[in-house]
């Protein structure tokens, strides 16, 4: 998406410079004007934002949470200024500032918060979504590999809110088993 933003943005910039650098047009040279209008003015940007969209669409397909036979689920309340994660597959398992999760599979993350708006943000894992209070939202996420991913809200909610941070730890099979089964990994 980038290189698709970068290629529009430097057509338009090379359309304004021609524009601004160019000699008056005389009227056997209008037809030219045409090629440029249509096809560098509106059939580039077109064509390219269509496979932007198409990319876009794409991938924001296999974010959607949908049913997997190894799926796993979490649960995910904000407060000021903490998360506090809940494991339905091990009732009563709670912890706060470390979501745990399982490696190499998808997590629907259930997102939603005691107080104000929050959003549930890990950079290498998802795009940001919002918990709000009384509203329930999914994200789906996955780790390639176990490790520790960093998370945090990014939404202002109030004074302390950068410091409203939490970690992604994802498991082997191994250690996820031994994690649902007594809370340690």
């Amino acid at each position: 998406m980038l290189a698709g933003s970068a290629a529009i943005l430097l057509l338009v910039l090379g359309l304004l410079s021609a524009a601004l650098l160019r000699r008056p047009a005389i009227p056997e040279a209008e037809t030219g004007g045409r090629v440029w209008f249509w096809g560098f003015g509106l059939g580039f940007p077109l064509v390219t934002l269509a496979a932007l969209t198409l990319y876009g669409l794409v991938i924001g397909e296999r974010l959607l949470p949908r049913d997997a036979p190894d799926l796993a689920t979490v649960e995910a309340e904000a407060r000021q200024w903490a998360w506090t994660f809940t494991y339905p597959d091990a009732p009563g398992l709670a912890t706060d500032g470390v979501l745990h999760i399982p490696a190499g599979r998808p997590v629907d993350v259930r997102i939603t918060s005691r107080d104000v708006i929050h959003s549930f943000w890990v950079p290498r894992l998802a795009g940001k979504l919002d918990a709000i209070p009384g509203h329930v939202n999914i994200l789906r996420i996955e780790a390639p590999a176990a490790g520790t991913f960093a998370g945090q809200s990014a939404e202002f909610s109030g004074e302390g809110y950068l410091g409203h941070v939490f970690t992604v730890q994802a498991h082997d099979p191994a250690a996820w088993a031994r994690f649902l089964a007594g809370g340690t990994p």
